[in-house]
């Protein structure tokens, strides 16, 4: 049998494992009766776990959210997805402040993880290297991160002033539904109640004006698949010149080259994909398609062929070959 100490860390683990047990699984787990389970809960309640009990028969045991915060167990595979993850905050996430928090919590775990875990955490570390600083986008306070997720959880009216593309700023409440974050940047969906409609916001952009509140009903959704929707609004509808372009690549090459922010991509069979994207103008979407290095052709709009065909004639008379 194992002695109290080892005991109760077996207890906790098996706690923090699965969201509830009965009495009964856990003495047998722990190879004790039932009245000893009681009094070792209760030994972790005096350690600040708050272990929660529904009667009956057919009760049992949960650990709860307490006021501090209490130690955590995790097993190897989870104490390396922790680290890496830390590391990755401190490498930079788009997130204002995160970097220096995140080394502080890495440092606290590296400094108890066993040899054989900081032996994997180190070669993993030494030999991936992180491609962040071209694609880094502005950052955010965690702080308005942080008031947005809890408008969105506790369903309350959200104001914030907000910035647009040419710097102007307005007020705006919202009804807000999640944050979605890309790889350079993040963004709130949210309806908007002075336009009846759901708009998507760079964070970035928004400085949260509280009090909020009060609470709403949450609407339908736009879409259920809410990065596809962000992905479309940011890459194609909000630009006034947009385009369908069939890409002669399979979709896992083409999605390794475009990123959700540039376009959205349909597989049509396994040797070529749709692309739907937007630009600023014609003359921009020829580039903008052309330097993706895949061959395409137009689907829509017709205009846009009129403009490959100028762009490779143009192209053709800087080589010194005449069009056919």
């Amino acid at each position: 049998m194992l002695d109290t100490s080892a005991r109760l860390l077996r207890l906790l683990s098996l706690l923090q494992a699965h969201r509830e047990w009965s009495g009964r699984a856990l003495a047998d787990r722990l190879g004790v009766t039932p009245r000893t389970v009681r009094r070792d809960v209760d030994r972790l309640r005096e350690l600040g776990y708050p272990v929660h009990a529904s009667p009956g028969t057919g009760g049992g045991y949960q650990l709860g959210a307490g006021a501090a915060l209490p130690p955590l167990l995790l097993d190897d595979e989870e104490a390396v997805a922790v680290a890496l993850a830390l590391r990755t905050g401190a490498a930079g996430g788009g997130i204002e402040g995160i970097e220096e928090t995140s080394v502080r919590a890495l440092a606290k775990l590296e400094q108890v993880l066993p040899s054989r875990l900081r032996h994997r955490v180190e070669a993993l570390n030494s030999y991936t290297v992180p491609m962040l600083g071209a694609r880094r986008g502005p950052t955010v306070e965690a702080s308005v991160l942080t008031e947005l997720t809890h408008a969105c959880r506790d369903h309350e009216l959200l104001r914030f002033a907000y910035r647009n593309h040419a710097g102007e700023e307005g007020r705006r409440t919202v009804e807000p539904h999640r944050l979605v974050f890309t790889e350079r940047r993040w963004y709130l969906v949210a309806w908007d109640l002075g336009r009846s409609d759901w708009r998507t916001f760079r964070v970035d952009r928004i400085t949260p004006k509280p009090p909020h509140g009060p609470r709403f009903e949450p609407q339908e959704p736009p879409a259920e698949d809410l990065a596809a929707y962000v992905s479309r609004g940011i890459s194609t509808e909000t630009y006034a010149t947009r385009a369908v372009v069939l890409l002669h690549a399979p979709l896992d090459e083409a999605a390794a080259r475009i990123s959700p922010s540039v376009g959205t991509l349909e597989a049509v069979d396994g040797h070529s994909c749709l692309l739907r994207t937007g630009a600023y103008s014609l003359d921009a979407m020829v580039v903008h398609v052309v330097l993706l290095g895949f061959d395409f052709e137009v689907r829509e709009p017709a205009a846009l062929n009129e403009h490959v065909r100028q762009v490779a004639d143009r192209l053709r008379r800087a080589v010194g070959v005449s069009g056919g």
